[in-house]
């Protein structure tokens, strides 16, 4: 029998009975207080553990001590966001080096210690003899964040000591994949267009005097060609991506699989899982494929009332994928503002002005405005709305021409140092797997033997 690939009418009767007995009456969540999500009604995330790591905040004290929104800030090992990408940006340096240093050391390095670092990552900037040929070349996928997960399981049968969890063996294997990450993505994504699409193929060698993302557009591009400002900006997009406390789904994942004891390639590939899904790292390709759908059924993009009718409709679920949602706008923790985003708008009208591509900035610009204001008026929302990094994220990715398939692989790229930091912070401080509980409201049930059934 072959390999179904197809739904059939059979799995669609099973998939029915399915859901008859496994739904769970929306009441008894209420009842029991259990919080969907693990967030209560005003987007708290319930608390599972400690992380010194760093810390998302979007509310704070007013002079009566009552908790009210503020604009979001982030902090990596308790330097805020803003300060740390003025550092690195005011002296025309990048940063994804010395902030990947910052969260696996917990303190900025000197420039030796960051020269150091930078060699060592370099050192590492390497994969195993015929890898590509024999496992990133072999039935490359369409989806680039299956293939990059494939590579990194992969990877566990060429390390000796794989299943070592040892504070410097886990080290060593978190500072690997950091230092390859862009490599296994690029070379992925290459090797498809290469064998369903017939493009020409190309690998290109990454150059150890360069940074992470001067790396990935070098790889990428086949003249190797780039600008500064180009290479800057997705540096500065790394930086943005690298953490968002402990909180977020594919960081959650990281911490509860450390927890069991295995081994770093099946906790990253783990953590590759999670970011995968729409809801977490694939939300910038929606946002693309939302604008490509508004300037298709809206002919003239810079009618206001046009574009906000538009949104009218997402929200009624009568356009694009009918889900009812604005996607890059609203975040779980963020009401007012969220701090990548405010960071990132600084240079997208720059990049937009440099590509010739300031009508679609305008677009970008009367969408950020009007979908807190259309939201407002067709939903009864409990906390603020504003752009969220994703928003913007995508829009600067297709102006630095990099394919749709890398955007959450680079996503990945930027989220590995994250990740590396956490499954350290937790192997050093939690000897513990996490077992939360569930609550059945199965009740007893007596067995009926089959010929009675």
């Amino acid at each position: 029998m072959a390999f179904e690939t197809k739904v059939t009418p059979v799995m669609e009767d099973l998939a029915g009975l399915c859901r008859e007995h496994t739904g769970i009456p929306g009441e008894l969540y209420e009842k029991y207080d259990i919080k969907k999500g693990l967030r209560d009604i005003n987007g708290h995330g319930v608390r599972a553990g400690l992380t010194n790591i760093s810390n998302v905040q979007a509310f704070e004290k007013d002079e009566n001590g009552n908790m009210v929104p503020c604009d979001g800030r982030l902090y990596y090992r308790g330097i805020e966001i803003h300060d740390l990408t003025h550092g690195f940006l005011s002296e025309d340096r990048f940063g994804f080096e010395e902030i990947t240093y910052l969260l696996l050391f917990g303190r900025l390095p000197t420039k030796q210690q960051l020269a150091d670092f930078r060699s060592l990552l370099a050192q590492q900037r390497d994969l195993p003899k015929n890898f590509v040929r024999d496992v990133i070349m072999k039935a490359p996928a369409h989806d680039m964040m299956n293939t990059l997960s494939r590579s990194v399981l992969t990877l566990y049968y060429y390390d000796d000591n794989a299943d070592d969890i040892s504070l410097p063996n886990v080290l060593r294997q978190c500072l690997n994949l950091i230092a390859v990450f862009p490599m296994l993505s690029v070379y992925g994504y290459h090797a498809w267009e290469h064998d369903q699409n017939g493009k020409s193929l190309y690998i290109h060698n990454p150059s150890p005097e360069l940074s992470a993302a001067e790396n990935i557009l070098l790889m990428l591009r086949p003249d190797q060609k780039y600008t500064d400002f180009e290479a800057k900006v997705l540096d500065l997009a790394l930086v943005l991506h690298m953490d968002h406390g402990g909180g977020n789904n594919s960081t959650f994942t990281t911490h509860v699989v450390t927890s069991s004891g295995t081994d770093t390639y099946s906790t990253i590939a783990a953590a590759l899982g999670s970011l995968k899904g729409p809801k977490h790292g694939g939300a910038n390709i929606k946002v693309v494929k939302m604008f490509d759908d508004l300037r298709k059924n809206v002919s003239d993009t810079d009618d206001e009332e046009a574009v906000a009718d538009y949104l009218k409709k997402l929200l009624h679920k009568e356009a694009f994928d009918r889900q009812g949602l604005i996607y890059g706008m609203g975040h779980a923790v963020y009401s007012i503002s969220d701090p990548r985003a405010m960071i990132f708008r600084k240079y997208v009208k720059k990049l937009a002005e440099a590509k010739g591509r300031m009508k679609d900035y305008r677009l970008y610009s009367c969408v950020e405005r009007l979908a807190p204001q259309v939201i407002a008026q067709e939903r009864h929302i409990y906390k603020g709305v504003s752009t969220n990094v994703d928003f913007y994220s995508g829009f600067v990715y297709s102006m630095l021409d990099l394919p749709m398939e890398l955007y959450t692989p680079i996503f990945a790229c930027a989220r590995i140092s994250g990740w590396s930091a956490h499954r350290l912070e937790e192997l050093i401080n939690v000897d513990k797997i996490i077992r939360p509980a569930y609550l059945n409201v199965c009740p007893p049930t007596e067995y009926i033997p089959l010929d009675e059934r």
